[in-house]
């Protein structure tokens, strides 16, 4: 069985038969005897014309289509942003870790910390929190436990918090919450 092909109109053709239709010299069913088309069609033709026609001669544009000239602006934009960027990088990509936290601007004009810490690939935490250091009790806790440990390997894990617990007669890890 053959299948039959669609048909396909270019704009040209569709403006002539939907005009022909507009002027109402001629019944629907005569145009589209005369060029083949279904009266069906002619209609929806037509009615698109009519709807779209006074969209033509209005001087606003729709809302979804941005002007060329505002497009333009927006990269241009984003191409000033990446030079700025670039000009950061270049600044600080042979420096040490220390260092590009140091060359981090808070007040930068054009980029943001975040873009900054992005750009250096460091981790953000480290600009809103401070590095604190352990106080000397927990020190203390610390090297009793690997003593413990180097004495007694066999203890593991779940034994060692408690016999230093009982060694320093500190509330380390209670007996009964040993770590597991």
């Amino acid at each position: 069985m053959l299948q039959r092909m669609r048909k396909t109109y270019d704009a040209a053709f569709k403006a002539k038969v939907a005009l022909e239709a507009v002027k109402g010299e001629k019944t629907i069913t005569q145009i589209a005897s005369d060029f083949g088309v279904h009266p069906n069609q002619i209609r929806q033709w037509r009615d698109h014309l009519l709807a779209d026609l006074p969209e033509m001669f209005s001087q606003r544009r729709p809302h979804g289509e941005k002007s060329r000239d505002d497009l333009e602006a927006g990269l241009y934009r984003q191409i000033g942003q990446l030079k700025v960027e670039v000009e950061w990088l270049k600044k600080i990509a042979k420096t040490p870790l220390e260092l590009k936290r140091a060359e981090v601007e808070p007040e930068h004009p054009m980029i943001p910390v975040s873009r900054q810490y992005d750009l250096s690939d460091l981790s953000r935490s480290s600009y809103y929190s401070l590095p604190t250091g352990e106080d000397e009790e927990n020190l203390r806790r610390m090297r009793l436990i690997d003593e413990q440990f180097t004495k007694t390997p066999y203890f593991a894990v779940r034994r060692t918090p408690h016999e230093v617990y009982h060694e320093t007669r500190a509330p380390l890890a209670p007996p009964s919450e040993a770590v597991v």
